[in-house]
């Protein structure tokens, strides 16, 4: 059976068969090598930045350094907001050798409260690396120079100079300027959680120029670089890069006039508004009263707040801007406007009587002023005239006139948080609002600032601009290269006729005779309104014994000189009972301030002190307020 069996292998084949199986064994080794070698070169040359980078930052940690804010300054260069030096203590975690013990000598040192040390050993455990724990801020030198010597003793304390806001003038620029406070979680989030928003210390924008201009004035960070071991240990400090100051951010506001306003309202709660009559320069925003800024960018308490809330003077609201009010007869000089560019004879006389009557209603005045021409109408806020006209004409022609004198407007060069832009009412506005046709009786009531009519204080202090300059002015509260007004499309006879109403106002026979200048050669025009609040019996409305907050509001507006006004605004004084009473006055007084500061000073000095005991029984009440409430009484000039 041989022939069943193959033929014997010859060298030569198994030579062959283990040759190719060696080759196939090299090409693989050599695909796996290449494969290799190409995953080194492509880690060692490619992803080199990359693995250089991952392991820098295991050995080298960067402090955040948070950025000094920039300076708020007035048109003059004087600061509103600035940076003073802040001493503060943190605690390093890994740093910490013997936490317990370094948290006694700083309770110690700095006499901890017992709740801020339990918050400090909250931080710690919650911490890790080399981010700082807070500690304390805003110590004193010695606190600071006295934590600074023992620091041999203290591993892993940090006692920093830092710096803090400041606002040199107080509760004046509360609602203009804002403060600052520490980042809440949606700000942090809603910054892609910026780690300088968590740095200790650091603080941002919460109201006014401070909150709007915030990627302004924040500035850039710098950065403390620190070599530490696998364990985070630190080795040395390597080098640190300096932050970088936000830029200053000039406004158009005057420092001095706006203390003076917020001065001479005093306790009053009201707005004063002054304007540059050739650039629409916001030159005074005064809202009172107000909040500090430096107490709220330390942080109040919520019985402090609490009480603030529930004032009801409001001193948590810009009024100047966020306050609606009925203009009452400040309203008067846009509707002569309207009824002068209605080509109605300025001459032409309405007999007054006391009163209009129309559909059996009778619409008061505020007297019997017999034959009204337009110059004499305006000068004894005869209202009789101004029904009388103001339905002659029609609620479009006025309502339309009032918003291109800026009523009812929205400026939106303005940086600021919120406006609040009121009412200027036409028929299709009651149509989209109330569903209702208008009335007679509604024109009536609009054309003496009554009815549906609400404006804020700064667009009363447009109107008043506008018509004493000509010009379509856009206030400005930053400056800048801004385009020049232009000329407003009326008649020049129209300007003049009105003008000369607002002079006869303070300077004739008018009815703010009481507030004039008191200069021989510089005379102030303007308008006073009293805006009711609530119906009353027309012979309680004006008696100082009404609650307060059931009085009339008192309203002016006003520009000077009157042959060349430099100058114009608006105040109001909330339930001041009267225009002539309450609110001309402060205009008189901010006006006197822009022309001689001295005599202004004087007048304010004596007005301040008569002040003195109705403040000091308010103070009494306040105080008595905030024992109930569980917290701190103020001080005597009103702190807390």
């Amino acid at each position: 059976m041989k022939w069943l069996k193959g033929p014997p292998a010859t060298e030569a084949s198994m030579a062959t068969s283990f040759t190719r199986r060696a080759m196939l064994v090299g090409v693989v080794q050599a695909g796996l090598a290449a494969v290799l070698a190409g995953r080194m070169g492509y880690i060692a040359i490619a992803q080199n930045q990359r693995y250089s980078d991952l392991a820098e930052s295991n050995r080298i940690q960067e402090r955040l350094i948070p950025p000094r804010r920039g300076w708020i300054v007035d048109r003059h260069g004087q600061p509103m907001a600035s940076n003073r030096s802040d001493f503060r203590v943190d605690l390093i975690p890994d740093q910490l050798e013997d936490p317990e013990r370094v948290i006694a000598q700083l309770t110690r040192i700095l006499g901890l409260a017992p709740e801020a040390v339990a918050k400090i050993r909250e931080d710690l455990e919650a911490a890790q690396g080399f981010q700082p724990v807070p500690v304390a801020e805003h110590l004193s030198f010695e606190k600071f120079a006295e934590v600074t010597v023992r620091l041999p003793e203290l591993p892993g304390v940090a006692p920093l100079r830092a710096f803090a806001r400041f606002y040199p003038e107080g509760a004046a620029v509360g609602h203009l300027i804002g403060y600052v406070g520490t980042p809440n979680r949606q700000e942090y989030e809603g910054e892609n959680r910026n780690p300088l928003l968590l740095a200790p210390g650091f603080k941002v924008g919460k109201e006014g120029l401070e909150q709007v201009m915030e990627s302004r004035l924040r500035g850039h960070p710098g950065a403390a670089r620190i070599e530490v071991t696998a364990r985070g240990r630190l080795v040395r400090e390597l080098r640190t890069r300096p932050d970088v100051s936000g830029p200053p951010l000039r406004t158009t506001i005057d420092a001095g006039l706006q203390s003076y306003a917020a001065r001479r309202l005093g306790e009053e709660s009201g707005a004063c508004v002054v304007l540059d009559c050739s650039s629409g320069d916001i030159l005074c925003m005064a809202s009172m009263p107000a909040y500090d800024p430096n107490s709220f960018s330390d942080g109040i308490s919520h019985s402090e707040w609490n009480m603030m809330s529930q004032d009801e003077r409001h001193p948590l609201i810009n009024k100047t801007l966020n306050a609606l009010y009925p203009p009452g007869s400040t309203f008067k000089p846009a509707v002569a406007m309207a009824v002068m560019e209605a080509g109605v004879d300025p001459e032409e006389t309405v007999s007054c009587g006391g009163g209009y009557y129309f559909g059996g209603r009778r619409f008061g005045c505020l007297g019997v002023h017999g034959p009204m021409n337009l110059h004499r109408a305006i000068a004894k806020s005869c209202n009789t005239y101004f029904y009388t006209m103001g339905r002659r004409i029609g609620i479009e022609r006025f309502s339309a006139m009032a918003k291109r004198l800026g009523l009812g407007q929205r400026f939106g060069e303005l940086p600021v948080v919120s406006q609040s832009y009121g009412t200027m009412p036409d028929p299709e506005w009651k149509r989209r609002r109330h569903n209702q046709d208008w009335s007679q009786s509604d024109t009536l009531n609009a054309s003496i600032g009554q009815g549906y009519v609400i404006l804020n204080p700064l667009q009363l202090a447009v109107m008043a601009a506008r018509v004493a300059s000509g010009l379509d002015l856009q206030p400005r509260l930053l400056q800048g290269r801004h385009p020049a007004p232009g000329a407003l499309p009326f008649n020049a006879a129209s300007f003049a006729a009105v003008r000369s109403g607002m002079d006869e106002v303070v300077n004739g026979n008018g009815t703010a005779g009481r507030s004039r200048l008191p200069f021989p050669d510089i005379r102030m025009a303007g308008k006073t309104g009293t805006a009711q609040v609530r119906n009353i019996v027309d012979a309680n409305r004006g008696r100082a014994g009404t609650p307060w907050r059931y009085r009339d509001h008192g309203l002016f507006v006003f520009f000077a000189p009157v042959d060349r006004p430099l100058y114009a605004g608006a105040v109001v004084i909330e339930h001041g009972l009267g225009g002539a009473r309450a609110a001309a006055p402060v205009a008189s007084d901010v006006l006197t301030y822009l022309f001689d500061k001295d005599k202004a000073m004087q007048r304010l000095t004596a007005l301040e002190q008569g002040w003195g005991g109705a403040i000091g029984e308010r103070m009494a009440r306040r105080a008595a307020a905030w024992t109930a409430s569980g917290g701190p009484p103020p001080a005597a000039d009103g702190t807390t």
